[in-house]
């Protein structure tokens, strides 16, 4: 138990990023109350809370001894916290609680015809898939996984790939405000579908191999385990999404044309 909270590098700028967000929704909340309600805010804290619990916590410690434990903190990241933070609408009120000095540098640099030439490409939906597939198979290969787990910087490095590629990944799902589609509706259900079934084979082999993949573990009972959680709870988040989607091209509610960013 004494793992809680013993990362101060992870729990001190969640903690900050929570207060800040707080501080920008509630004077959103005053003035635009229409796009910012207690949903935007319970959701967007609750996937904090989900992120310090997956990266300070017992969780974290229990990542060292079972692949299992170690499968359900990389899909906490991946599929359960980058959507509930953009759940939260988060870009908006994360801004306007900067201080001025601040607020004002970030939004000229974002502006910059270089700086907006370098990172055109990153709402993309293509770069989003495609990160989040190398990033999943990439730390999922034997070398780079053992290295992870025998050096904490590169265990950070991981778990920033993880997070940084999910965000991306989930953007254009959820379309948080102000954001918006460059492709159209639809196009998100093979999107998710392809992505949860590229993770099947993985998840086959770690449930099957009559061998330990890892070199950190040694229970073939663990890694079949591991497996499991990958192929069945980890499919859930996305496909959930998938038939929402689906209900809501269903209905009778014209669905707005491709806005190109």
């Amino acid at each position: 138990m004494s793992a809680w909270l013993a990362e101060p590098s992870v729990s001190l700028p969640v903690v900050v990023t929570a207060a800040v967000y707080l501080r920008g929704w509630s004077l959103l909340r005053r003035r635009l109350a229409q796009r910012f309600d207690a949903r935007h805010a319970v959701v967007f804290m609750a996937g904090l809370a989900i992120m310090l619990f997956a990266l300070a916590s017992p969780l974290e410690a229990l990542t060292r001894r079972w692949l299992a434990a170690h499968m359900v903190h990389h899909l906490l990241l991946m599929v359960v916290v980058a959507p509930m933070v953009w759940m939260g609408a988060p870009v908006i009120p994360l801004l306007v609680s900067l201080p001025r000095w601040l607020r004002v540098w970030v939004l000229r640099a974002v502006r910059d015809p270089r700086v907006r030439r370098l990172t055109r490409w990153l709402p993309h939906p293509g770069v989003g898939w495609i990160a989040f597939t190398l990033s999943f198979w990439i730390w999922h290969v034997p070398a780079l996984y053992d290295l992870a787990l025998e050096s904490d910087l590169w265990h950070h490095v991981e778990h920033a790939c993880f997070l940084v590629s999910a965000l991306l990944f989930w953007r254009p799902v959820i379309l948080a405000w102000p954001a918006r589609m460059s492709w159209a509706r639809w196009t998100m259900i093979p999107y998710l579908g392809l992505a949860m079934f590229q993770s099947l084979p993985l998840a086959a082999i770690l449930t099957f191999s009559d061998r330990v993949i890892y070199a950190g573990y040694s229970s073939l009972d663990d890694q079949a385990l591991a497996g499991v959680i990958m192929w069945v709870p980890g499919s859930l988040p996305l496909l959930l999404p998938i038939l929402r989607l689906v209900v809501e091209l269903s209905s009778p509610a014209k669905v707005p044309e491709p806005v190109h960013e």
